[in-house]
This record gives structure tokens, C-alpha cells and sequence, in this order.
């Protein structure tokens, strides 16, 4: 039997989605007004009656300097103190939001998005996602009034001016102190966005000879055919400098895809499975390797021979946070390169993911391309159907239910066949896999004009 996923997940929350709240910029709620609102009402939550800061971060778009003084404000409003770490990491927020004791973190980015796109992602104190509790508390107080404290009891704000020091010293301890990149030339592209200053110092302190691109953020730029979504970019530079390996970030640093020396892609499926197969040689491991009903089968095959378990949580980090906690396991991501390695840090952190996969490279003395030689992906095409409407009632239409039954009967039992809706962005993702890539990319067609047929009627 073919896993179909059609129905959208219950949506508990009116502005949290499955990674915080994210839009277009003008748009209700990516507003200026709306993130004051959200600034008291979260400090209110987060930090009421709390003497430690919430700590907020952002990337490079040019949004960001709005929405930053407009929480500062509302956070303030509540008698909340802030901290300003300015551009930095996903990742490096939560980390210094651990490190700093403070009692929230906030993102302003909207990821792999253009830069008209923001958001607000918010860590707890551990530097872990908020559960739906707390995110359901913030928006019952958006419901109330306007209020601000007494002005003795207004929150200060602080910048925190050796925030990336700190983040590069983290990334370095998660490989082996003795681990050095000496002797590896790699390009690394930062997507312009926040990765732009700090990854490259990560890989230079690290003694690599680093060709550095898609660092000059204007805050228009970001993402824009460069970092992990646009890997071309860097397969290209590889190739042009005979660099041994390339490293793709996205415009918030919380995902990465690699390239070998040949320029070819390595995504976040076969970067999983060379950490976890290091792992397990060296005794390290801890369970087994948490996917998501988008990892390729391939993986899944391959850990199989290596006698891993393996298991698929729905699409989000956090899903696949929630499985590798359930299962006491501290390995897993997505094929988008947005992995988790729990034993090093508490959240998807690309530099981290990238260093674990350098370090394997160096001790082993082998490129991505051996690493990867027994993973044998399956031909797998996506489409996506924008949408305007209810997506749930579009996938459970009687005519789409058929049009699926049928190519699961093409396909037979060495495919799949995934619909699901973006938890990101207002689309349809329409996911064939299978043995034949040209019978996979016809049927993928195929099916995605039925859903573009029956958004219509």
C-alpha cells in the first residue's frame, strides 16, 4: 500500500502554522502593527513577571529592521527586557538563547523564502519550539486590549555585540577538538542572508581554504537564485575553483545542501545517512534515524542494510523533533537539508549539520561521492499547485481520491504517492516516486493538472 497523505493537519492555532507565523510582508499578519501586538502578548507569556530577557535575532531582509523595533516595542510594553543579537542564524538564536538564560527566543525570517516574504519563528528557554500550548496562550492575549505596564516596570533593551563570536565557537565544538579542514578548498554559500558573516569564519578558524559566496546581503537579495533552494549556484562555483566539496545555507541558516567535487547535489536524505552510518561505526549512535514522508525510499533501502531503523515523521522540523523525542533517537531531518542532530544541538542548525559531515570526510579521507556510493535514490518529481481556498476539502474531492487511485495502481508497490499541502506557503505539493523517472515526472503531471482542474470548479 502507497502512504497518501491528503488531509491538511488540524489547525489548532489562528496565526501559527507549522513553523511559526509567515507571510507576505503588508500582509495581515506579516504587518508592523500586528508585531507589536504579538511583541506584548508574548512577553506577557514569555516573560511575565521574568527578570531575564527575550532574546531576538533576524536575517538579512530588509523587513527585518521594522519588525524588530516593532517587537522591541511591544515587548517592552509588557515589561519584558530584550536582547538584540542583530543578523544571526536560526539556529544561533536558539543556542544563545540557552547560553544567555534568557526566558524566550525570537526569529524574525521567513527561511528559504524571497526576501517580500517574513516571519516570526519563537524558541522556548531550552532553545526548542514552542508546543501548541504556549503558542495558543500568546494568541489569547492578541485578543485582548492594547496595555502597557507603569513606566517603572517597562522592559530595557541591550545588543548583544559578541553574538557571533560566541555562535562560532559553539559550531566548532560539535566536531572533535583535534578535527581540523586543512588541506580542504570549500565553497561555502551563504544565500545572503544571515549565515553571511559567521560561516565562513566557522570553516577559516577551522584551517579550510574557503571560497565564500552569496555574502553581500542588500536585503532584497536573499535566497535570490543562490543558497539551498538554488544549489546550482554553488555546483557551479565548485566546479570553477576545483573546490573538494560545496556547502549551500539558506537565507536563515537552519538548512543545508552539500555538492561533491564534481558538482553534483547531495541533499539532506544522503547527508543523514553519512552521519548516521559514521555514527553506528564508531558506536554512536543512538537509535535509529527519524525521515519524513518526503524522504526518498532510497534512504530508507540503505539504512535498511545497515540494519538501522528507520522511521517517517509528517513534513516540519518540528515533527521529526517530536519523533526523535518519542523515540529517545537524536538523529533525523528532511531531504530539504533541514536536519537534526539533538546530541549537539537543540534545533536544525546547517553549519552544525554541514561540520558533522566535513569531520566524517576528513577522518575517513573520502569525498561525498564515495560516502554517498549505497544510497541509490529513486526517481522522485514535486510539483506544486498554488492554492486560494480550502485545501482540505480540494484533496478529498471524490475526483482527486480516483486520479490517485490510479496512479497507485501505475505505480504498483515500488512507488508512492504524496499530497500535501505547504505548511509555508499557499500550495499544493503534488510527489510521485518511483522506479521509472519518466513514468514518475508523467504521472506527477498528470495528477497535478487534476488538482489544477479541480481548483477551478
Amino acid at each position: 500500500m502507497i502512504p497518501v497523505q491528503r488531509k491538511m493537519t488540524t489547525m489548532k492555532n489562528k496565526y501559527f502554522g507549522t513553523d511559526g507565523i509567515r507571510g507576505r510582508v503588508g500582509d495581515t499578519p506579516v504587518t508592523a502593527d500586528f508585531m507589536l501586538r504579538l511583541g506584548r502578548a508574548a512577553g506577557k507569556v514569555l516573560a511575565d513577571g521574568d527578570s531575564r530577557s527575550v532574546v531576538i535575532g533576524k536575517d538579512t531582509r530588509i523587513s527585518g529592521y521594522m519588525f524588530e523595533s516593532a517587537l522591541e516595542a511591544g515587548l517592552a510594553a509588557a515589561g519584558a527586557n530584550v536582547a538584540l543579537l542583530g543578523p544571526m542564524p536560526t539556529p544561533a538564536v536558539a543556542y544563545l538563547t540557552r547560553t544567555l538564560h534568557a526566558c524566550a527566543g525570537i526569529v524574525i525570517s521567513a527561511s528559504h523564502n524571497p526576501f517580500y516574504d517574513n516571519g516570526i519563528k519563537f524558541f522556548s528557554a531550552e532553545g526548542e519550539k514552542l508546543p501548541d500550548d504556549i503558542e495558543q496562550a500568546i494568541e489569547a492575549e492578541l485578543d485582548k486590549p492594547f496595555s502597557t505596564v507603569s513606566s517603572e516596570k517597562m522592559g530595557k533593551a541591550v545588543r548583544i555585540e559578541d553574538a557571533a563570536g560566541r555562535y562560532i565557537e559553539f559550531c566548532k565544538g560539535t566536531i572533535p577538538f583535534e578535527t581540523m579542514l586543512r588541506g580542504l578548498k570549500i565553497v561555502v554559500d551563504c544565500a545572503n542572508g544571515a549565515t553571511y558573516r559567521v560561516a565562513p569564519a566557522v570553516l577559516e578558524e577551522l584551517g579550510a581554504e574557503v571560497i565564500a559566496i552569496g555574502t553581500d546581503p542588500d536585503g532584497l537579495n536573499i535566497n535570490e537564485s543562490c543558497g539551498s533552494t538554488y544549489p546550482e549556484f554553488v555546483s557551479q562555483a565548485v566546479l570553477e575553483h576545483g573546490a573538494d566539496v560545496g556547502i549551500a545555507l539558506d537565507g536563515d541558516g537552519d538548512r543545508v545542501i552539500m555538492v561533491d567535487a564534481n558538482g553534483n547535489v547531495v541533499n539532506g536524505d544522503e547527508l543523514l545517512y553519512i552521519i548516521a552510518t559514521a555514527r553506528q561505526d564508531r558506536g554512536l549512535l543512538q537509535g535509529g534515524v527519524v525521515g519524513t514522508v518526503m524522504s526518498n525510499f532510497g534512504l530508507e533501502l540503505a539504512l535498511k542494510a545497515r540494519e538501522i531503523p528507520f522511521t517517517r515523521a509528517p513534513v516540519g522540523d518540528r515533527y521529526v523533533h517530536k519523533a526523535l523525542v518519542s523515540h529517545g533517537w537524536t538523529l533525523g531531518g528532511e531531504a530539504s537539508g533541514h536536519l537534526l542532530c539533538l546530541d549537539r544541538t537543540s534545533t536544525g542548525d546547517g553549519i552544525v549539520s554541514a561540520l558533522q559531515v566535513l569531520e566524517v570526510m576528513v577522518s575517513k579521507g573520502k569525498g561525498l561521492k564515495e560516502l554517498t556510493a549505497d544510497v541509490k535514490k529513486l526517481p522522485q518529481t514535486m510539483i506544486n499547485v498554488p492554492v486560494n481556498g480550502n485545501v482540505s476539502d480540494i484533496l478529498n474531492s471524490e475526483t482527486i481520491n480516483a486520479a490517485v487511485k490510479s496512479v497507485r495502481a501505475l505505480l504498483g508497490d515500488t512507488g508512492r504517492v504524496i499530497l500535501r499541502p505547504s505548511g509555508t506557503e499557499p500550495l499544493i505539493r503534488v510527489t510521485l516516486e518511483g522506479m521509472d523517472a519518466n513514468q514518475v515526472k508523467q504521472l506527477a503531471t498528470e495528477l497535478a493538472e487534476v488538482v489544477r482542474a479541480e481548483l477551478v470548479n
